[in-house]
């Protein structure tokens, strides 16, 4: 009798631990749309702005949240607005082919209008970069 208690308990316990485990896969998916979608904002203000100075600042704060502050391109000179929603929208899309290939194509964007002296040509950049954000929010 009592081995079956325990049987059942432990089954219980492996249930429960698997439960867990698919909760947490959830919360995981929920940061990485979020930080995709504080990138993309990021991006579109880039695209919106009146000036290079402006249009840099928030390709910076685009990339910050994708690349995450132990990423490579990181900027801690400027904000990180994805500071408490995950390691950055690449690390944790890692379990995710189609959605890290997308983010690292918006990374490679927002770069190129880094690179941009003509705020039009930066413009087009940021907008690219949030278009290809959207696909992952």
């Amino acid at each position: 009798m009592s081995t079956i208690r325990v049987s059942k308990g432990l089954r219980a316990l492996g249930i429960g631990a698997v439960s867990l485990v698919a909760v947490a896969t959830a919360a995981l998916a929920a940061d990485l749309s979020k930080e995709a979608a504080t990138a993309g904002s990021h991006a579109g203000m880039a695209a919106s702005s009146a000036d290079l100075k402006t249009l840099d600042s928030h390709l910076k704060m685009t990339i910050n949240c994708l690349v995450g502050p132990k990423g490579k391109g990181f900027d801690a000179k400027v904000a990180n607005p994805c500071k408490d929603l995950g390691n950055g929208a690449i690390a944790d899309a890692s379990g995710n082919a189609a959605d890290q290939k997308i983010l690292k194509q918006a990374l490679s964007k927002a770069q190129a209008g880094l690179t941009q002296k003509d705020l039009a040509k930066a413009k087009a950049d940021a907008t690219a970069t949030e278009t290809l954000l959207k696909k992952v929010m």
